[in-house]
């Protein structure tokens, strides 16, 4: 299995060049187009080195620690381990730190592009949308499958994955908080002061905020997510090997997670090379078959994997078809809460002709009903899945669980080239304003942009649903490894977590609160950032002669609002990932394996819930906003728009700052706790 997935890796790596090579050769020709592409990626590179030298510190401490103390302190004899997982933490951190920073590449390069084809129509735009975003899905997927058979290879224990994933989860936590500090940021500080108080169009190129609303898109929407949904693959085949590896038959159970996730990515590929639109195809309809086709490919290519190769179980296929079908079911529901041509969004925009506050309560509601299928669903899976491979022995629920998290994620090459397109048409739909391309081609712009963010808020219910599985079975793999510490210490083996136990509970209650000051620091750092450059923009208005007015040679300084953001979002970025951390820390070392357990539980259900909500809220407040701008509720300059706009800006730190950064949140604990199991069961005070 080892040689299908470096095999398949460098085929993902090959697709994705080419598909960057065919975007770079798309020409642009509009030199105001240009200019602001230009603007727009040296904001973004400027932005991420920065943060990178940030987490390179953090990344230096942490690798310390880990040499030292994991998985047992180095002066017990065991420096070789030691080694190792410091050196598969680094790799984790290192590839996901290297495709955000390739996707913004290429996301900064396809925007222009995809502006100017806008004039030719929709499908040419499209594809370069699309094809821009693929090439980011590609390599997410390409170094996550690279990665984990890399480390397994050289190091044969899948207990050393646990520091490869936390690698990840790591920087994907830090870089999904800081760029969406940076992107709603200028967001709303761009929406506040320019629509609602001098109500001038989104990306009208008076406003000082804009190129840094841009920007943000690439940094929060293209690296953020990127290194999120990272994490979470890489994570769902930690756990899942983890938990093979300790099963009988584990070669064949741990081959069988390596060859699904090949399959997944290989599916992933065909899927992208067939997406395309016709002239008069809604974006929306090709992104959803894209994602549909790529699930059939996958259920139909390992099912005939299953068929042929020896040791495969139908039982572990039908956990992971049943992980799959699930998520695709999540992403519909949420597009029935999210999209503008559903009933939901059309009476949240009815809402706002009443006013801000009925748009509030409208979109709270909403948010908070649409969190329930999701939930279920993953209750759903976990359930059949468990039930499915229980009857294979002790142990085999647990890996059913896994392999359905597997399962889930196995599309998510698509999943996220159908995400990264939203920032590159969004990004496409504000130079086409810029560029003064005329009404027909911002047209075109515009049903490219309404598709992407249905779409983003469909693949960020996928993730954070994905994310929901991969967590679950990141507690069986946590199970198993303090087991393996307990078995050594000669102490009794723990079959699971008793809530009436004043530890579990106390556990739960401390886990349940986490996800909650998370998103509280999040969005306080977005409030105390936006007024800053709230601040800024009404002095460039006040103080630049012909600003307002747009006269000729009266131009914003840009420069000063991206440095606001970036200098606000890498101050607030550390504070609340470290609190999260050592929460964890803190938790083990009071209560021990049990307090842990309850931990977990309590984290994955409230941090679930909050954000499901947060992100589906966001998504229903952005679609209202741009149903009413279409015409509806008496269109753009009406007291609806002013109340979507409202609305819109309160969802903005819930769909991309605090909602997706949540599922990451989860996902670090879990692995910390994973990796201090064997501390966690030698000290600890009432264990």
């Amino acid at each position: 299995m080892y040689c299908l997935s470096f095999l398949t890796a460098a085929v993902a790596f090959a697709f994705a060049a080419w598909l960057y090579l065919w975007v770079k050769k798309q020409k642009t020709e509009n030199p105001k187009i240009q200019q602001v592409s230009r603007l727009i990626r040296e904001g973004a590179n400027t932005f991420m080195n920065r943060e990178y030298r940030i987490l390179a510190r953090f990344a230096g401490v942490a690798a310390a620690a880990i040499l030292l103390f994991l998985p047992k302190p180095i002066w017990q004899g065991t420096p070789g381990t030691n080694l190792a997982m410091t050196f598969s933490y680094i790799a984790g951190t290192l590839l996901s730190a290297v495709a955000g920073k390739i996707g913004v590449m290429v996301a900064t390069l396809s925007n222009a592009r995809a502006a100017e084809k806008a004039k030719e129509g929709i499908r040419p735009a499209f594809l370069v949308g699309f094809r821009g975003g693929a090439v980011m899905g590609l390599l997410v997927v390409g170094c996550s499958v690279l990665g984990v058979a890399a480390v397994l290879f050289f190091f044969g224990d899948a207990s050393i994955l646990l520091g490869f994933s936390f690698g990840a989860s790591s920087l994907a936590l830090f870089a999904k908080a800081g760029g969406g500090i940076f992107t709603k940021t200028a967001d709303i500080a761009a929406d506040l002061t320019g629509k609602v108080e001098l109500g001038i169009p989104e990306d009208d190129p008076r406003n000082p905020a804009v190129i840094a609303d841009n920007v943000g898109d690439n940094v929060g929407d293209v690296a953020g997510m990127g290194a999120d949904l990272f994490d979470s693959n890489v994570a769902a085949m930690t756990s899942a090997l983890v938990i093979a590896q300790s099963l009988s038959g584990d070669y064949a159970n741990m081959s069988m997670v390596l060859c699904y996730a090949c399959l997944g990515l290989l599916s992933s590929i065909v899927g992208i090379s067939l997406a395309g639109i016709g002239p008069k195809d809604s974006p929306t309809r090709a992104l959803n078959a894209s994602t549909y086709v790529t699930t059939g490919i996958f259920l139909a290519l390992t099912a005939l994997a299953t068929a042929l190769i020896p040791g495969f179980s139908w039982r572990i296929w039908g956990a992971s078809a049943v992980g799959l079908l699930v998520g695709v079911i999540i992403g519909v529901t949420t597009d029935y809460f999210t999209d503008d041509a559903q009933p939901i969004v059309r009476k949240a925009a009815h809402a706002c002709s009443s006013g801000p506050a009925f748009t509030i309560l409208s979109g709270v509601s909403y948010g908070l009903i649409s969190a329930m299928p999701a939930m279920v669903g993953i209750a759903l899976s976990a359930l059949f899945a468990y039930r499915l491979c229980a009857p294979m022995g002790e142990g085999y629920a647990v890996f059913g669980i896994s392999m359905a998290a597997v399962g889930m994620l196995s599309i998510v090459g698509m999943i996220i080239s159908n995400d990264a397109y939203g920032p590159i048409v969004d990004n496409a739909r504000g130079l086409a304003e810029m560029g003064g391309l005329g009404e027909k081609t911002i047209s075109v712009a515009d049903q490219l942009d309404s598709a992407g963010n249905t779409v983003k808020a469909i693949t960020k219910g996928f993730s954070i649903s994905a994310a929901g599985l991969t967590v679950i079975s990141l507690l069986g793999a946590f199970l198993t490894e303090t087991n393996a510490a307990l078995a050594e210490a000669g102490k009794p083996l723990l079959t699971g977590f008793d809530i009436m136990s004043p530890t579990v509970f106390f556990g739960v209650l401390v886990g349940a609160a986490i996800p909650a000051v998370f998103s509280a620091m999040l969005i306080l750092g977005v409030n105390k950032n936006a007024q800053g450059m709230v601040k800024e923009i009404h002095r460039q208005f006040d103080t630049i002669p012909g600003l307002r007015e747009g006269l000729e040679g009266a131009a914003p300084d840009y420069g000063t609002c991206i440095d606001i953001a970036t200098v606000g979002a890498l101050k607030e970025l550390v504070g609340a990932g470290l609190m999260s951390i050592l929460a964890t820390v803190l938790v083990g070392f009071i209560g021990g394996s049990s307090a842990i357990g309850g931990f977990l539980l309590g984290n994955i259900v409230s941090g679930l819930l909050l954000a499901l909500f947060m992100s589906n809220a966001g998504g229903l407040w952005d679609n209202a906003k741009k149903y009413i701008e279409a015409g509806a509720e008496g269109g753009k300059g009406s007291p609806a728009h002013k109340a979507a706009v409202i609305g819109d800006t309160v969802g903005d730190p819930f769909k991309d700052t605090a909602g997706p950064s949540i599922n990451t949140q989860i996902t670090v604990v879990s692995l910390v706790a994973s990796l201090l199991s064997s501390l966690f069961v030698a000290f600890s005070l009432f264990s």
